[in-house]
């Protein structure tokens, strides 16, 4: 792995300026390729989750790599070199001396929805402090007593707890503000961060929290690029048009959007001449992606699961689910406002994403964490139905599609149980029980609220009823 410095290899690299925690392809694909289009010489140092393999294959090649962009017209390769440091997440010595630099300005984040611990609340977020993980790690901030700096590599479990302690040590070393970037599907994602982090640092001390407070902006994000899981065909198409093997090949697809709200009080890279767009109200740009994209996106996983599909372009085909989604889109209409979003293009520009066969995004990958997910994509728009008294079957039917398709995974003696999911053990439980009960139970660790709703639940269960007895049809290879 690249020291921290004096690499020979990385010399003549930009400098970091960015630290990044989640090394994964949506990264890779995303914010490292909107640093390098920015032109303006800001390096990343990235940092993986739970495994250091990720960063032990990249450092190996002085972190550059392919990315295969795949599209209609044909694809393209580039060279991706804004990741110059690829770290063990568990590294907290290479964390503390890379955040404490005074030249590091940004830091961002895609640790998936589940990394956040947080439960929500109306606007309000806090930390699920029971959750096993995020209780050992409060343990060891309590233990460790405001000396964050004597807290060993490994210890700690999530992505919150590293953060205060590097935050800690930008603290120690009078290194000035910090803007810090949620790149994950989670609505106000720069608020959930900032509670889960104010949470973790209360238990060092309130100093380290004040601190905290009053230097480290948590900048709200709406990000989108579909990257999948590369697979070989993908590398060796890559390989034929660069005429080298790269084993960190990242493979996408020509659409890419972020959308940013906050302060950077230290700098940022000029993200804006890559196409980034920044704006004061994040809300109506997020709601558009995670309804009308991500919300699609669930629907067309559980229920073209059920119906024997595979990814992505398969299940649009399928003019059941294609009848289905265009329904969902015009529900989701309803609550977004009409002007500034141009949501006609949107719809006609997912439509051409979805239906891109170049881009192999498999429905098993969309279907992880939907207790998580259907919470910000689907339940809000029917929680205002609701108070209006209506019962939507476009906003009920991926509900009913997750329900069904868990019964199939979780229930019987021969389900396979390949359910990734952070509540699977709860999941299990509610689906033991008898009727509706059972889709109140599952319904519930979604959304309490809608959980609670007794004609919901009713219409619901029957509801999932049918999406589980719809007969699939045949795979639509495109």
């Amino acid at each position: 792995m690249s020291a921290l410095d004096g690499a020979p290899a990385s010399e003549h690299r930009s400098p970091v300026r960015i630290v990044h925690l989640g090394l994964g392809s949506f990264h890779r694909a995303h914010q490292a390729w909107y640093t390098q289009h920015a032109g303006d010489g800001w390096g990343i140092a990235s940092f993986t989750g739970r495994s250091p393999e990720a960063a032990t294959r990249l450092s190996t090649q002085d972190c550059r790599y392919t990315l295969l962009t795949r599209g209609a017209q044909g694809d393209r390769v580039e060279t991706i070199d804004s990741i110059v440091q690829a770290h063990d997440g568990a590294d907290l010595g290479a964390l503390r001396t890379l955040v404490s630099r005074p030249s590091t300005a940004v830091m961002t984040l895609t640790i998936t929805e589940a990394g956040y611990f947080v439960s929500r609340s109306g606007d309000d977020f806090s930390l699920k402090a029971q959750e096993p993980s995020v209780a050992a790690d409060l343990e060891v901030l309590r233990a460790a007593n405001a000396q964050l700096s004597d807290v060993a590599d490994g210890v700690l479990n999530t992505a919150p707890a590293r953060i205060v302690v590097g935050l800690a040590a930008r603290r120690a070393a009078g290194a000035g503000p910090l803007a810090l970037v949620s790149c994950d599907n989670l609505p106000r994602n720069g608020r959930a961060l900032r509670a889960a982090v104010l949470a973790l640092a209360e238990a060092s001390g309130p100093e380290l929290a004040a601190w905290i407070q009053r230097n480290a902006s948590f900048v709200d994000a709406s990000i989108d690029r579909i990257t999948p899981r590369t697979v070989e065909a993908d590398r060796e198409a890559a390989a034929l048009l660069t005429g080298h093997a790269d084993p960190c090949t990242v493979v996408t697809e020509p659409f890419s959007s972020w959308v940013l709200s906050g302060d950077f009080p230290a700098g940022r890279p000029a993200w804006e001449r890559a196409g980034a767009l920044f704006v004061e109200d994040l809300e109506p740009f997020e709601n558009r992606k995670l309804w009308l994209l991500n919300g699609a996106h669930s629907l067309l996983a559980y229920a073209g699961l059920l119906r024997g599909h595979e990814t992505v372009a398969q299940a649009i085909a399928d003019p059941v689910l294609r009848e289905r989604t265009e329904a969902l889109w015009d529900a989701d209409e309803a609550h977004l406002p009409a002007e500034g979003l141009d949501l006609p293009g949107y719809r006609a520009a997912l439509v051409e994403r979805f239906t891109n066969a170049c881009i192999e995004h498999r429905l098993e990958q969309i279907a992880a964490d939907g207790s998580l997910k259907l919470g910000a994509r689907v339940a809000p728009q029917l929680r205002r139905e609701r108070a209006e008294g209506r019962l939507p079957e476009a906003l009920m039917f991926p509900l009913a599609a997750w329900i069904a398709w868990l019964s199939e995974r979780l229930t019987g003696p021969e389900a396979p149980g390949d359910v990734n999911d952070p509540a699977l053990e709860r999941l299990r439980e509610a689906l033991n029980f008898e009727g509706s009960a059972s889709t109140a139970a599952a319904l519930r660790l979604v959304d309490p609220v809608l959980g609670a709703d007794q004609e919901l639940v009713r219409a619901l269960h029957l509801f999932r009823d049918e999406a589980r007895n719809t007969a699939p049809s045949a795979p639509a290879h495109v």
